[in-house]
């Protein structure tokens, strides 16, 4: 791959749960294990350590193939925000970038997220193919976070994921 683009995605999502709730769910294992690119049954390895250079780790066994998200924690102000890189190496040697920033608000907490998505160009690729290309990564990133985040709102509001793999 010579060349890559950058799109960003911005998803916004508002949880009747307090900031310091929504935060920990983005680390604590037995938390995230239930809803961060993972089901708790098909959950195989949800690992971090919680400090700014440490990592995570998130594997997840769909139809018989692990699919292994890993990354590092860059910034960690609680409550307020973190800023971690992401990868899947089975699929690519790209990073991205993961921005969540909390904010209290009178309905619980909103969550801004913000993903950098790095985009490999094959060879040959024309202007036609890049656009094409960046929309379907930013396309299929929010439908996928989409997903989380809804297991992630059952999960703070309920204590239940309706999303089990």
């Amino acid at each position: 791959m010579s060349e890559s683009s950058m799109i960003p995605l911005k998803m916004t999502r508002t949880f009747a749960s307090q900031p310091e709730k929504v935060y920990e769910a983005w680390l604590a294992p037995d938390i995230f294990s239930k809803w961060l690119f993972t089901a708790e049954n098909t959950n195989q390895v949800a690992e971090n350590q919680p400090e700014v250079g440490g990592s995570w780790e998130i594997i997840d066994r769909r139809e018989g193939k692990d699919y292994r998200a890993i990354g590092t924690y860059m910034e960690l102000d609680r409550p307020n925000r973190i800023v971690m890189t992401f990868e899947m190496p089975q699929f690519s040697d790209t990073t991205d970038e993961l921005i969540i920033s909390l904010k209290a608000v009178p309905a619980g907490t909103e969550m801004t997220f913000m993903q950098n998505i790095t985009v490999p160009h094959e060879e040959g690729w024309g202007e036609s193919e890049i656009g094409k290309a960046l929309q379907e990564y930013h396309d299929s990133s929010e439908y996928g976070w989409n997903l989380m985040f809804q297991g992630l709102k059952a999960l703070l509001e309920t204590g239940e994921n309706p999303y089990k793999g």
